[in-house]
């Protein structure tokens, strides 16, 4: 279940990371995203709130998130790095080759194959990323 922003905002101060308007501001817009939007539109949005913002900003931000665990950093498609908070259950991405959408998905049967593969080659599994790369079916479903 997502976190509001007051609760990574107390989170981020545990950690040692300073929280200034600018930085809120970035957070509520990663927060309201439907989307996996990249710093350009991150800026673009946050400026909505707070025009001093800059790219750099966003930039620093961004990374001072990332290195706390607090953002997620995809490049899904080799156009440019895209951004979601780091507060929710663990789901996959489909990307839509044609309109660069990103879904999101979650599949117990896929994590179970995952987990089989790794046990029957003698390992665990700490993490992983799963990106499935596509194009629409001609096909009806």
């Amino acid at each position: 279940m997502s976190r509001d922003v007051a609760e990574i905002e107390a989170e981020l101060r545990a950690k040692g990371v300073q929280v200034t308007r600018q930085r809120l501001a970035i957070l509520n817009v990663l927060r309201a995203a439907t989307d996996h939007p990249r710093v350009d539109d991150i800026l673009s949005r946050a400026r909505q709130d707070d025009e001093s913002i800059s790219q750099a900003t966003v930039y620093r931000t961004l990374g001072a998130l990332e290195k706390v665990g607090a953002v997620l950093k995809n490049d899904f498609d080799g156009t440019g790095a895209r951004y979601e908070l780091a507060d929710r259950a663990h789901h996959d991405h489909l990307i839509d080759l044609d309109t660069g959408e990103v879904i999101e998905f979650h599949s117990e049967r896929i994590e179970e194959l995952q987990a089989q593969i790794a046990r029957e080659l003698g390992y665990e599994i700490e993490w992983h990323r799963l990106e499935l790369y596509a194009r629409r079916s001609r096909q009806k479903p």
